[in-house]
Parts: structure tokens; C-alpha cells; sequence
């Protein structure tokens, strides 16, 4: 007899529905999967049977092939095994045909027969194409999340079995537990001093511009970029959506009541791999760090400590907002819009900068400085050296501006862009550029000296004018960009790996 059970498989961060084919005939007893099965998938055998058995079913000992539609499409993972036993049952006549009509099925199997979780949950329920979904109850609340009153939950194979022979009801849906409606981000109240770190964190906020700080140990780097994600805006719907996505694909924790309503912040160790920043490395492809922190911020703290390759792998999807991972079994596409925020001291030993405090040779700074490529380097629109604050403003007890009034500001700059029609201007296309920040000829005249003696590349030239607008719309000046706005940012640009020292920033109001 055949029996056809829907489920769904996760390629990347995407579900793909499949159709679960199970035929029990006569013969010799055996258990075989086809249509390409990975590794978890080709051992449901022991999993499904110890299930049966264990709430009391028979395991048929017959010839059982299982068949994963369409078949020319990779598919598995534990989650098809509650499929693979309810098509079994039917298969074997244990119960009836009808009691599986428009029912999918999600979940992995213990040997008790208990319903486990699976990763990716909220891809995978909305391609099932069934009036029922059946998934742990664990994954009640992310499922419901894109089924709304169709996702149904239980705790064993055996409950499930009595449900659909008509026996019992199903159960009600779990509470979801209260939990905390505003993240609980780190203040900017707390940092003392750092001006100019301060401005250029808000200029990054603001416009969506990629930051680097380099700096001494101690000197408030690490602080400062954690604060950063607290002066964002909240996620919009579409934006909530994706990123929630990507993160039950990854098999990260959703929030018990909803999507990720907020920025995401993820701050990988300088040990992660190539791999695990960018993505793929399995044959499911899981999303890496740089998908996980998209519409957020990506936060590489001890920079130089990253491999290069590892760190040159970032250029391209920093540039396009995407990652494309190609494997031979497939490929997948994750999003990759990041604000991307690094930290590193200025040396090996990290005291240059300090009157006889570099203990490194010139050999030991040039190959440490080596290690982020040019071509990375240009890709961050703000370079700041962070020295350590004066010992007057670390004992004072005057606390800063708060995040609250810096996210004011924020809020107000992004908004100007949407009036715009545009998006945040870190990502302004230079046609975009041209229409929203047109240059007055002092601006003009600043840009072509920069040009002349090589500071800036063609990239850099665009770069440079998208923070000069954010400038200039937190200063609240509308229209063309003037001298100031552009000077100001070549000098968020200036470069602390070459030596340069920025500036106090006294020609900005």
C-alpha cells in the first residue's frame, strides 16, 4: 500500500516542500530511501522504528521503500521522521488513509516516541501545503508565527496516533512566556569622553556607514561598538520577517511572542572560520555570522586577529548586500546587509601612540597592519583612532548624552531618507548621490585636492560624499553639501593605520 505524508527540507535559509512517498509490499524485509537523502535523513530507519515500538505500534516486516519528492532535489534532515512514521502506519494499514488528509508533519523523533524540535522551523511550516501541521511542541510559537491557527503540537508519536484515530482532541497551544518588549541595549550614558568616537558612531547610526576604531587596549573601543545597536531603529515588517527567517534557519532562538522586532548584534571571536562568518560548510548550508547580523550590526572586535582571507571573503558581500554561496551539491543566497564595525589595536603589542610605549619593530607594525587588506580597508566609511580618555574625564560623574537622545537624532536622519524615497545613504547608488547630495564648488574644489594627492579612491570619492550628506543632514542643512560636510568627512576617513590622527572636528556646528 502507498501512503503520502507532506513535510518540508531546509536548503539554506529557504524550506522547500517534500512530498513524503512511503510503499510497504511483500518480499523480504527491508528499509531503503530515495531521491536524495543526506546523511540524518537515511538514519530515520532506527529512529522511526524504535518510535513505533515504543508507543506500541508494529514495525512491518515487509519491504518498505520511502521515496522524498521530487526527487531531484536534495532533501533530509531528523525533521521528515514524524512524516516517515505516519506514512508507514498508513502504508501498513494501522490507521486509516483518512486520518492523514491534508496533514504535514514536522518534526524529529526520539526512540521514546517523544516530538523533538528542529532547526529552521519558520521556513520550513510555510511550505507545507496542508490544512494541519504537526511539529513539537517547542516549535509551537515559531511555526504559528507564518500558520496562524493551522500548526497543531504535541509531545509524543502515541498522543498524535490517538488524535488522529479519533480518540482524543488536540491539545491547546502552549503559552508564550512574557518577555521584555525593549531590548536591554547598553547606554551611551556610560562612556566618558571620546567626542569625536561618540560623533562618529552617531554618523554610522545615522547613515548606515561601515566604522572602524583603532585604538590602545583600554581605550573604550569595544564599549563604544556594542552601543551602537541600541541607537537603530527598529526593524520594519519585511525586514522582521527576513531576519527572523534567517535566524530559525540557523537554528537560533526566535522571541517567544514574535519576530525579531530589533537590529540584531552579533560579535563572532577572532577564531571563527571563513566559513562560519560567511556561510554554508554542510550540505544545508547554514547561514554564517555575516546573515545572522543582516539589517544589524556585525561587530569584529581584535580585527587584526581575523585571518586575512577570512576577512578579504567580507569584500564582495559588503559591496552587494548579499552572500552567494556555491557548493558542488548546490548553491544558496543569504542577505548580507550588514553594518559592519571593527575594532583593533594599532599594533601587535598595542601601545603605538603612547610615548615609548610600542615595544614592536617596524617589521612587526607593517605585517600587522598587512593583514587588513587595502581593498577591506576602503570599504569602511568612517576610520577613527580612539585614544584613551584623560584620567579627569574617566572621574567624572557627569554622565554622557544618553542613547535615547542620540537615537532621536538617528531616527530623524533615516527619516529624512525614506521622505527622500531613498534608502539610509550608506547605500545611496551614485546615481542616487548625484540626485540627493549635489556639491557646491568649494565642496567640489575639497574633493579634487583629495583626489589629486591620492587620498581617496573611485570608491572612496563615493564613500566619502554618502557620509558628507549624513553629515549634513544631522546638522539639519538641506540642498547642496558644502566645504564643511565634505571636510568633515575626509577627516572621519582619515586613515589611523597610515599614522593619520583625526582632527577636532571644529568646523562642524
Amino acid at each position: 500500500m502507498l501512503a503520502t505524508v507532506a513535510s518540508a527540507s531546509l536548503s539554506g535559509a529557504q524550506g522547500w516542500p517534500v512530498g513524503v512517498e512511503v510503499h510497504v509490499s511483500g518480499g523480504m524485509p527491508s528499509f531503503s530511501i530515495v531521491g536524495l537523502p543526506d546523511t540524518s535523513c537515511r538514519e530515520a530507519r532506527d529512529r522511526v522504528r524504535a518510535a513505533l515500538l515504543s508507543c506500541g505500534m508494529e514495525w512491518p516486516m515487509q519491504r518498505i521503500t520511502v521515496n522524498l519528492s521530487p526527487t531531484g532535489v536534495p532533501a533530509g534532515g531528523a525533521g521528515l521522521d514524524l512524516a516517515i512514521a505516519l506514512a508507514v502506519l498508513v502504508a501498513s494499514e494501522q490507521i486509516t488513509p483518512l486520518a492523514i488528509t491534508s496533514v504535514g508533519a514536522l518534526a524529529e523523533l526520539g526512540l521514546d516516541g517523544t516530538l523533538r524540535p528542529v532547526p529552521g522551523v519558520l521556513p520550513l511550516v510555510d511550505v507545507i501545503a496542508a490544512d494541519t501541521v504537526v511539529v513539537a511542541r517547542s516549535n509551537h510559537i515559531e511555526a504559528d508565527l507564518v500558520a496562524p491557527g493551522l500548526v497543531r503540537s504535541v509531545h509524543t508519536l502515541g498522543e498524535l496516533i490517538d488524535i488522529l484515530t479519533g480518540d482524543v482532541a488536540w491539545p491547546a497551544p502552549p503559552e508564550a512566556p512574557e518577555v521584555a518588549d525593549e531590548p536591554n541595549h547598553p547606554d551611551m550614558a556610560d562612556v566618558r569622553g571620546q567626542f569625536f568616537a561618540r560623533f562618529a558612531l552617531e554618523v554610522a547610526a545615522a547613515g548606515g556607514h561601515h566604522l572602524l576604531f583603532v585604538g590602545p587596549p583600554g581605550g573604550g573601543k569595544s564599549m563604544l561598538a556594542r552601543r551602537l545597536v541600541g541607537l537603530l531603529p527598529p526593524l520594519d515588517r519585511e525586514q522582521s520577517l527576513l531576519v527572523s527567517r534567517i535566524h530559525s534557519a540557523a537554528g537560533e532562538l526566535l522571541p517567544s511572542r514574535g519576530f525579531i522586532r530589533h537590529p540584531p548584534f552579533r560579535a563572532p571571536h577572532h577564531g571563527a572560520s571563513s566559513v562560519s562568518l560567511i556561510g554554508g560548510g554542510t550540505a544545508s548550508m547554514r547561514p554564517g555570522e555575516l546573515s545572522l547580523a543582516s539589517d544589524g550590526v556585525l561587530f569584529l572586535d581584535e580585527l587584526g586577529e581575523f585571518g586575512p582571507s577570512t576577512l578579504d571573503a567580507l569584500r564582495q558581500p559588503l559591496e552587494e548586500g548579499v552572500v552567494r554561496v556555491a557548493r558542488a551539491h548546490g548553491s544558496a543566497t543569504f542577505p548580507a546587509n550588514v553594518l559592519l564595525v571593527g575594532a583593533m589595536n594599532p599594533c601587535p603589542c598595542g601601545g603605538a601612540g603612547s610615548p615609548g610605549g610600542c615595544r614592536c619593530s617596524e617589521a612587526a607594525r607593517s605585517r600587522y597592519h598587512r593583514r587588513i587588506s587595502g581593498p577591506l580597508l576602503d570599504r569602511f566609511d568612517l576610520r577613527i583612532t580612539v585614544a584613551r580618555p584623560e584620567p579627569a574625564e574617566l572621574l567624572s560623574t557627569e554622565a554622557g548624552e544618553a542613547t535615547s537622545e542620540v537615537r532621536d537624532r538617528v531616527l530623524r536622519v533615516r527619516a529624512i531618507a525614506a521622505e527622500r524615497g531613498t534608502p539610509p545613504n550608506g547605500q545611496l547608488s551614485p546615481l542616487e548621490l548625484e540626485s540627493v547630495a549635489p556639491l557646491t564648488a568649494g565642496a567640489r574644489a575639497v574633493l579634487e585636492q583629495a583626489l589629486a594627492e591620492q587620498q581617496l579612491s573611485a570608491r572612496g570619492l563615493h564613500r566619502v560624499r554618502a557620509v558628507s550628506r549624513t553629515v549634513a543632514d544631522l546638522l539639519g542643512d538641506e540642498g547642496e553639501l558644502e566645504a564643511e560636510h565634505v571636510q568633515t568627512a575626509l577627516v572621519l576617513r582619515t586613515d589611523p593605520l597610515a599614522g593619520g590622527r583625526p582632527r577636532r572636528r571644529q568646523h562642524v556646528r
